[in-house]
C-alpha cells in the first residue's frame, strides 16, 4: 500500500478539527502517522488551513496519494499546482523561471479572493450584527409601549375604582345626612312655639318702650337748637362785652326794687295777723 496524505480528527463532539499527515494507507484513520504537515479547521468561515508547504510538495513529489478532502485542500493551498509547473519544466515545456512566475501571479490572485472572500463574511456579520439590533430595538420599542397601555390601563382602573369608592362613600353618607336632618326638624318644630311665646311677652314692653322714645326724640330734637344757639351766640358775646355790662347794672336795680315792695307786703300781712290775735 502507498503512503497517503489525509486528514487524521481531533476536537470534540460537532466541534471537529482535524490534522493533515502523512500515513501508511493500512493503518486506521485516526492511527499511526509517520509526519504532521499542517491542520484544517473547518468551523471557521473561511476555513483555517496551516500547511508546511515544502513537505507536502516533497511528499507529493515522491508518489504519496492525498485523499479526497486532502487533495482539495492542497490545491487550495497551490501545493498541486507547483507540482504541475515542476513537471512542465522537467519536461522542457518552460524555463523554472516562468514556472516561478506563474506561480507567484497565481498566488496573489488566490489571496485576493480568499480576502475578498474574508471581507465579504465580515460584511455578512456586521450587516446581521446590525439588524439583530434594529429588530431587538424594535421589539423593545414594542414591549415598552405595551407596558404603557398596560400601566394606563391600570390607572383607569385604579381611578375608576376610586370614583366608584367615593360614590359608594356618598351613597352611604346621604341617608344618614337625611336620617339627622329628620331627627333635627322636630327639635326644630319644638323649638318654634316657645321662640314666637317669648315674642309675645315681650312685645308689651316694646310698647312700652316705643311710648318713653318720643320724649327722647324731643330731647334729640331740642339739643340741636341748644348746640345752634350758642354757636350763634358766641360771636355776639365777643363782639359787644362792654354793652352787657351796664345792662347787668341796670337789671339789678330793677330786682332789688321789685324785691322791697314784697318784704313790705310780707311784713304788712305779718302785722295785720298779730292784729287779728
Amino acid at each position: 500500500m502507498p503512503v497517503k496524505i489525509r486528514l487524521k480528527r481531533e476536537g470534540r463532539k460537532k466541534k471537529p478539527f482535524y490534522h493533515i499527515v502523512i500515513a501508511d494507507g493500512r493503518a486506521p484513520r485516526d492511527g499511526r502517522f509517520i509526519e504532521k504537515i499542517g491542520y484544517y479547521n473547518p468551523n471557521t468561515n473561511p476555513a483555517t488551513i496551516e500547511l508546511d508547504f515544502e513537505k507536502a510538495l516533497d511528499w507529493l513529489l515522491k508518489g504519496a496519494q492525498p485523499t479526497d478532502t486532502a487533495r482539495a485542500i492542497l490545491s487550495y493551498r497551490g501545493v498541486l499546482y507547483k507540482k504541475h509547473l515542476l513537471t512542465g519544466v522537467k519536461k522542457g515545456a518552460f524555463s523554472e523561471e516562468e514556472a516561478e512566475r506563474r506561480f507567484e501571479t497565481w498566488m496573489k490572485e488566490k489571496e485576493a479572493r480568499i480576502e475578498a472572500k474574508r471581507q465579504r463574511v465580515q460584511q455578512g456579520i456586521e450587516d446581521e450584527h446590525k439588524n439583530r439590533l434594529a429588530e431587538e430595538a424594535k421589539i423593545s420599542e414594542a414591549r415598552a409601549q405595551e407596558i404603557a397601555k398596560k400601566r394606563a390601563a391600570e390607572a383607569g382602573a385604579e381611578a375608576g375604582e376610586e370614583e366608584a369608592a367615593a360614590e359608594g362613600e356618598e351613597a352611604a353618607g346621604a341617608p344618614a345626612a337625611e336620617a339627622a336632618e329628620t331627627a333635627e326638624k322636630p327639635a326644630a318644630e319644638a323649638e318654634a312655639p316657645a321662640a314666637e311665646e317669648k315674642p309675645a311677652e315681650e312685645a308689651p314692653a316694646a310698647g312700652e318702650k316705643t311710648e318713653e322714645t318720643p320724649a327722647a326724640e324731643e330731647k334729640a330734637e331740642e339739643t340741636p337748637v341748644a348746640e345752634e344757639k350758642p354757636a350763634e351766640e358766641a360771636p355776639v358775646d365777643e363782639e359787644k362785652p362792654a354793652e352787657e355790662a351796664p345792662k347787668a347794672e341796670a337789671e339789678k336795680p330793677a330786682e332789688e326794687t321789685a324785691e322791697a315792695p314784697a318784704e313790705e307786703e310780707k311784713k304788712k300781712e305779718g302785722g295785720e295777723e298779730k292784729a287779728a290775735e
